[in-house]
């Protein structure tokens, strides 16, 4: 009477599985589809932050006393960058721009928009012949001309913005580089 062995059980033909080897297939096809999915999510997340940070909103820190007493020395904002894709800045909103002096970034308060003229005298500003309402400035605050001139006259031309630091004397802005272009704006201040 013959004996069965498990050799003798195993199917016969070209259908012999190895079950170690279709394990440890199996094994890398799924190690491999979940380091996919990791890069596929870390792909979505750098893209989602680079849309976010240089479409939307960013994080900015304040460098310097010319927005002082408004925005403090090293505290950090929110930058609204999409809200001007759809609008332009209007009078007293504070905007982050290129310098137009040495090309860095610089935090100013939009005085004066298209077709408005400043006119700078003995300490007063006026906009369009009015003295200007400034009730963000600290009280007794003067704005004086760039130069040793008493009087300063500015015409802000189309997409052309007038803009001033805060603390007028201790910031380097329009009076100094005249009008910013509207394309060296980047964004609004959110406080």
């Amino acid at each position: 009477m013959p004996i069965a062995t498990p050799q003798s059980l195993a199917p016969a033909g070209p259908f012999l599985i190895q079950p170690a080897q279709t394990a440890k297939a199996g094994s890398n096809r799924s190690l491999l589809r979940k380091f996919g999915q990791a890069m596929a999510l870390l792909a979505c997340a750098l893209t989602s932050y680079f849309l976010i940070s240089h479409f939307l909103v960013q994080s900015v820190r304040v460098v310097g006393m010319s927005m002082v007493p408004t925005l403090q020395d090293s505290q950090f904002y929110l930058l609204n960058r999409w809200v001007l894709h759809f609008r332009a800045p209007h009078r007293s909103e504070i905007v982050v721009l290129r310098d137009p002096l040495d090309g860095g970034f610089a935090v100013k308060r939009v005085v004066a928009v298209a077709g408005d003229s400043v006119y700078l005298k003995d300490g007063r500003l006026y906009l369009n012949d009015t003295e200007l309402d400034e009730p963000y400035l600290a009280a007794g605050t003067l704005t004086f001309t760039a130069s040793d001139a008493r009087t300063q006259l500015f015409k802000c031309r189309p997409g052309q913005y007038f803009v001033l630091g805060d603390n007028r004397g201790n910031s380097l802005d329009s009076r100094t580089y005249g009008p910013v272009s509207r394309r060296d704006i980047l964004g609004l201040i959110i406080r």
